[in-house]
């Protein structure tokens, strides 16, 4: 297995290797392009012209720092006359790329006043946290905007179903290697690919927790609350540290949340606003039991995400955080460090990478746990939201704060100096 990686990460440094070095001499011929990228990708990025146009738009570039991850395999840090941009590479057995991803890698900013000049363009509806966590386990901010503010997080409420599972697991509950069958009636939408399998088909729990974290996968989650019961994952809110853990009572699967919006009963959400917990644990149950509505494609506009949705601060999410990491068992930390999301540390600084993100239509929320190289465990949580219309900021610009804030507290001695 350690060769097979080995080789595996051996040929993605070949193909970034290539791929840096054809940025210089667009356009390619077809053959060298068909040789080195595979048909599936290469059909998504509009064939062999679409990949010369977009290696002419970046501009030559030169590789500046490579850092490996587990899905999606491999991260570097390219550079280019103007700008830096991070490149998520993967290749499949013939050595050939099938995932290919650059996105802009903009400058952090350098002190906590361009941190919250930063987060002003995000709009009113901003909770930041940025914290250490202590030798006892506890998470302190160092620096916050509104950091106990409740706003709705999206999927990384399954921090709390991960944290539930390791509970689980630890009184004896439930096992990693414990199969678990897929069933279709568990089933859900995008983000995943598990709704794709065959009803019947059994995988570890561990191997579950990896697609929840790693891709963010909505049937993989509800196959672990059903697994769990609604009740543990509810528990698990409290057991974090979450402050006002009623706001997540009775827990929404992904499946009754597709069905409240997307789903044909315009009038469920309002009837569900207006039941008391016991009625709207039923209306759950209720719905969950519906078939999936037919979804062409992702909506564009904010729907409900005020009473629709999962609900935490940036310090709640630090609390998360820190209860996971006191509860750390091997397979939470391979679940949380499968992907990073492009936010693209310097490995060598920051060897421990936990990452868990969210978001959908007015929502966005990227939550971190990094442990430094001198061994100080730091927790970075962003979320805004805006359910008036589109969020006037993508990701790709939220990055730079998460980056910036891990720096300042590294520099920082205020925690360290409790250690």
């Amino acid at each position: 297995m350690i060769k097979e990686v080995s080789n595996n990460l051996s040929t993605e440094q070949a193909q970034l290797d290539w791929l840096a070095q054809a940025t210089g001499r667009v356009p390619l011929p077809d053959r060298e392009i068909r040789e080195h990228l595979a048909p599936a990708l290469l059909a998504t990025i509009g064939g062999s012209a679409g990949f010369n146009s977009a290696l002419a738009q970046v501009g030559r570039l030169t590789v500046s720092r490579v850092n490996r991850t587990r899905a999606g395999g491999f991260q570097a840090l390219l550079s280019g006359t103007h700008v830096q941009q991070v490149v998520r590479l993967g290749t499949d057995e013939t050595g050939r790329i099938t995932s290919l991803l650059l996105t802009v890698h903009h400058p952090a900013p350098q002190s906590w006043e361009a941190v919250d000049a930063w987060l002003s363009g995000f709009g009113s509806r901003v909770s930041f946290a940025a914290a250490e966590i202590d030798s006892n386990g506890i998470c302190r901010v160092v620096h916050g905007i509104n950091a106990e503010t409740p706003r709705p997080i999206g999927s990384a409420f399954k921090l709390y179903v991960l944290g539930a599972l390791g509970r689980a697991v630890a009184q004896g509950r439930a096992q990693w290697d414990e199969r678990l069958a897929i069933r279709n009636s568990y089933k859900s939408l995008l983000s995943g690919v598990m709704q794709h399998r065959p009803d019947g088909e059994t995988l570890s729990l561990a191997e579950f927790a990896d697609y929840m974290m790693g891709i963010s996968d909505n049937t993989a989650t509800d196959h672990l609350i059903h697994r769990l019961g609604r009740e543990a994952v509810e528990r698990e809110f409290t057991l974090l540290g979450h402050r006002q853990p009623a706001a997540n009572i009775p827990l929404l699967t992904t499946r009754a949340m597709f069905q409240f919006k997307c789903g044909a009963d315009c009038g469920a959400v309002h009837r569900y606003a207006a039941s008391p917990p016991a009625k709207r644990r039923a209306m759950l149950e209720q719905l969950e039991s519906l078939p999936l509505p037919r979804v062409q494609q992702a909506w564009q506009e904010p729907r409900h995400i005020d009473d629709i949705e999962w609900f935490a601060s940036a310090a709640d999410l630090c609390r998360a955080y820190a209860g996971l990491w006191r509860l750390y068992q091997p397979p939470i930390d391979h679940a949380l460090t499968c992907n990073d999301e492009g936010l693209a540390l310097d490995a060598t600084m920051f060897p421990t990478v936990w990452s868990k993100p969210g978001s959908e239509p007015g929502v966005m929320s990227l939550n971190y746990l990094v442990r430094t190289a001198t061994g100080r465990t730091l927790v970075a949580s962003l979320t805004v939201s805006d359910p008036t219309g589109g969020l006037t900021r993508s990701v790709d610009l939220a990055l730079p704060v998460i980056r910036g804030a891990f720096h300042l507290l590294e520099a920082s001695e205020l925690i360290g100096a409790e250690r």
